[in-house]
């Protein structure tokens, strides 16, 4: 499958919800290996939301420390721990920014077949998995951010 272009940070299609899957066909397959082949083509890419690449579906792919895998229609289930670390979006390229996240996160969701998956992840992986969520909500990392923050995050993008 061809990589796609990611959107930038002031798409309107990063900031509109992105609709529920219902057809788990050929065509959502096709978008799944397209997200795969353009999380895989740059250094440095964990995960990657359909909104990113301009498809208003829920569904996103990640790829971190020998785990990778796609979600269909996530339900996230996230622990009352929190951690601080320093998170990025491909959506606003080289701009790291330290936010508060939940540590551990259960993810309920479906394959590409239809098919009931249920993940359990801490740590980075439960970050990204958060982080790619935020998209098909059309949430931002930054919206995540105190105010102060926000800006200082704003006045950093290239």
């Amino acid at each position: 499958m061809a990589v796609q272009p990611i959107r930038l940070f002031d798409d309107p299609v990063l900031r509109t919800p992105a609709e529920p899957v219902t057809d788990f066909d050929r065509e959502l397959r096709g978008l799944v290996r397209s997200l795969q082949a353009t999380v895989r083509a740059g250094t440095g890419r964990a995960g990657l939301a359909a909104p990113q690449i301009g498809v208003p579906l829920r569904v996103f792919v990640y790829e971190l420390d020998g785990r990778s895998g796609h979600l269909v229609n996530p339900r996230l289930d996230p622990s009352e721990r929190r951690i601080v670390a320093d998170e990025a979006c491909l959506s606003a390229p080289g701009v790291w920014w330290p936010l508060e996240r939940p540590y551990m996160v259960t993810v309920r969701a479906r394959d590409m077949f239809g098919k009931p998956v249920t993940l359990r992840a801490l740590g980075t992986l439960a970050r990204v998995l958060q982080h790619e969520a935020d998209h098909l909500d059309g949430v931002l990392f930054i919206d995540r951010l105190p105010a102060e923050e926000r800006e200082r995050f704003l006045a950093a993008l290239p």
